[in-house]
């Protein structure tokens, strides 16, 4: 099936608002797949031409969270490649089962980072040290290989669920989370695009054009983030979970 122009450039719209959305609280998926099924064309081709478009955004996010000084170097090296692994394994694990399986789990898990930025007390993550520099390591390594394998295997709230690690693990700011989650983002979306155009699954005449969209729409996000800081990246979380936990539960409940 054809995607015509005048759906490129609504799907085009529909890329730049993602970008914007998913650079500051991940869920950029919320818009664009909808989107992109609108079209008629097959889910799985959905899928993969998805991906060939977001890792664009995410990559413009994490030159703008570089540029302004927010990514931790050092954890990056080690986040990166264990993303990139994470996400390959994911991707191996859809052989073995259904990813509907982990709906009601993931739902479940959203409502929790729900409250935890509603009703959390005590001193902002930021404001709190970080762990010694070989548990940052370690714990940043657990956080993008687990959270890059489910991107790989299911993946809504990716994003969401990077920024709450790095913040109520790492102890940082939702602002340096975000720019943190964006490393494992990358990754992961890298491994995923490679794995769907080997696969011949992604339309690059309809992902390209999205893909310059998403990366105008990521370097928007995360300069709004830079600026707004923390205030701003927690009430866009906020909002991107309860988007989540409504399509996920209407899911659920439609079997």
């Amino acid at each position: 099936m054809e995607v015509t122009a005048l759906e490129i450039v609504l799907l085009c719209i529909a890329a730049l608002t993602a970008g914007v959305v998913d650079a500051i609280a991940g869920g950029g998926g919320l818009v664009t797949l909808p989107a992109l099924l609108a079209t008629g064309l097959p889910p799985h081709v959905v899928l993969g031409t998805n991906k060939g478009q977001s890792v664009f955004g995410a990559f413009a996010a994490l030159i703008r969270f570089y540029r302004a000084g927010l990514l931790n170097r050092q954890l990056a090296t080690v986040t990166f490649p264990l993303g990139l692994v994470g996400s390959f394994l994911g991707a191996g694990l859809v052989l073995l089962m259904r990813p509907e399986v982990l709906k009601p789990v993931v739902l479940a898990l959203l409502v929790i980072v729900a409250a935890f930025l509603a009703f959390r007390r005590g001193p902002p993550p930021g404001e709190r040290p970080e762990p010694p520099r070989q548990r940052l390591l370690s714990l940043g390594a657990v956080i993008a290989l687990v959270i890059g394998t489910y991107d790989g295997f299911f993946g809504p709230g990716t994003g969401t669920f990077l920024i709450i690690a790095f913040s109520g693990l790492l102890g940082h700011g939702l602002t340096k989370a975000s720019a943190d989650a964006k490393v494992v983002n990358f990754a992961s979306n890298l491994a995923a695009v490679s794995l769907f155009a080997y696969r011949g699954l992604v339309l690059w005449y309809v992902a390209l054009p999205m893909a310059a969209a998403q990366f105008t729409g990521g370097w928007i996000g995360a300069h709004l983030a830079v600026r707004g800081g923390d205030k701003l990246v927690r009430k866009v979380v906020l909002l991107v979970v309860t988007a989540l936990v409504l399509k996920l539960g209407r899911d659920v409940l439609a079997g």
